[in-house]
């Protein structure tokens, strides 16, 4: 039952009816609000703190810089923020990223991402190239552009009128494929793609977006060794772009700077934001070669994308700052590291009642909560597994990330990214805390 209420506060969030917690400070893995209770943030507020809460370093960066300047157009000026952390990227990007698009949120990256695909086809004078395909599941923003270019039916209904078609093909989601991820289907290999390109006509796709690396929509699957191989095998059979949406696993979250140095491909555009800046600052950025941008070059000297804040001194400064520390102090490597520990913590929840599967990679992992583990269905909507579980745990101080799935017809999934600097005694508060919260949200639940 929705209580029709306010909750007391004037500031408009996303929930209409529930009254949040005020949070007064943090540190390392963990939250206080002010009452001074305490939440181990076990997954970095959205996916988002990699480095932790109260890094100094990054916080005196940003001082400094603002006491120098905020802000400058970057249709008319550059500042030495922008250009180092550009330079730093150029260094740490899959070979060939050279050039660097710095915006203020995952969303509007991706929606330039998309954007400059279409643009850097029209300037090669082949305007029929205007598709998009995509994955399902999967989840790229709500930008109008990258909400269509998502496979979240209760996110689109209402805006569907303003939304543009794109093609969907299926996602490598191992646990719920009946190959189990490992035989040549075509949603496992990849091959799918090439079906659905075939299908549009390889003269009229002009990119395809996919995450290395599953987020919230399908729940850190990693797919198979040899799958991204294939896809830009296939992109550049047919002349297609590829955009990595490394929003949500880039910046170390998988135990490399990108998803995609496990499994050794290259894409066209690679996006990154969330962890780009450690939550320090809105920021994002949208990563391409000096050969995707040539005929734009050429045509016109301009890419056609604006955004006030675009480059400015002082988000750059954060992520600048924030990549930095997580080098100076070996956080990606640790990341891998005790990600492998918090893996193996997990998977221990396999043995209980509800707990269809635990996968991930680095400081990225899902639990998938099931009603029969033998049939793999999932719980009925109306019981709010995932939103339940999530509640009984930040009850006890642990804050994970729930994601239902009454859009994909799945199981429902909780998340966990934790920052990079979280203790081994915090991983193991962590997992004992979601283990008591499921055994009492069992109670709430019918499992077999």
């Amino acid at each position: 039952m929705i209580d029709h209420r306010y909750p007391h506060s004037s500031v408009f969030y996303r929930s209409l009816v529930q009254n949040f917690p005020k949070i007064t400070h943090g540190e390392g893995a963990s939250i206080y609000d002010e009452r001074g209770k305490r939440y181990l943030d076990a997954c970095g507020g959205a996916y988002v703190v990699n480095v932790g809460h109260g890094v100094r370093e990054i916080a005196e960066a940003m001082a400094l810089q603002a006491s120098k300047i905020a802000y400058v157009n970057g249709t008319a000026f550059t500042n030495g923020p922008a250009e180092d952390l550009a330079a730093e990227l150029a260094r740490l990007n899959p070979a060939g990223l050279s050039k660097s698009y710095f915006l203020s949120s995952g969303s509007e990256a991706v929606e330039a991402a998309l954007k400059l695909a279409r643009h850097h086809w029209v300037a090669k004078g082949m305007p029929k190239k205007r598709k998009i395909v995509a994955f399902d599941p999967g989840y790229h923003g709500n930008t109008l552009l990258a909400l269509s270019a998502s496979s979240r039916k209760s996110y689109k209904e209402a805006y569907e009128p303003w939304l543009v078609p794109v093609r969907f093909m299926p996602a490598p989601y191992a646990y719920r494929c009946e190959c189990g991820g490992e035989s040549s289907c075509p949603a496992c290999s990849g091959d799918a793609l090439e079906s659905a390109i075939l299908a549009e006509g390889p003269d009229q796709v002009a990119a395809v977006i996919a995450e290395p690396v599953g987020g919230s929509s399908t729940g850190a699957a990693v797919p198979r060794s040899d799958y991204w191989r294939n896809v830009r095998s296939i992109c550049d059979r047919h002349g297609v772009l590829w955009i990595a949406d490394e929003v949500l696993a880039g910046a170390g979250r998988t135990g490399k700077w990108s998803a995609l140095e496990h499994f050794g491909a290259v894409p066209d555009v690679l996006v990154m934001g969330k962890g780009l800046s450690g939550g320090y600052a809105p920021l994002s950025c949208v990563s391409t070669s000096e050969k995707l941008l040539e005929p734009i070059l050429k045509a016109d000297g301009a890419f056609k994308h604006a955004q006030t804040y675009s480059h400015t001194p002082l988000i750059c400064a954060a992520g600048l700052a924030c990549v930095r520390y997580l080098k100076s102090r070996g956080l990606i490597e640790r990341a891998a590291r005790m990600g492998r520990l918090l893996g193996e913590r997990l998977k221990e929840m396999l043995e209980m009642p509800g707990v269809g599967d635990v996968r991930g990679i680095g400081m990225l992992w899902a639990v998938e909560l099931v009603a029969d583990k033998k049939t793999k269905k999932p719980f009925p909507r109306e019981l709010r597994a995932c939103e339940t579980l999530a509640a009984a745990a930040r009850e006890q101080g642990l804050v994970v990330w729930p994601n239902p799935g009454h859009w994909r017809g799945e199981g429902d999934l909780v998340l966990l990214a934790p920052p990079f600097v979280i203790s081994e005694g915090e991983i193991e508060e962590a997992v004992f805390l979601l283990k008591t919260s499921w055994e009492k949200t069992l109670d709430q639940l019918t499992v077999k």
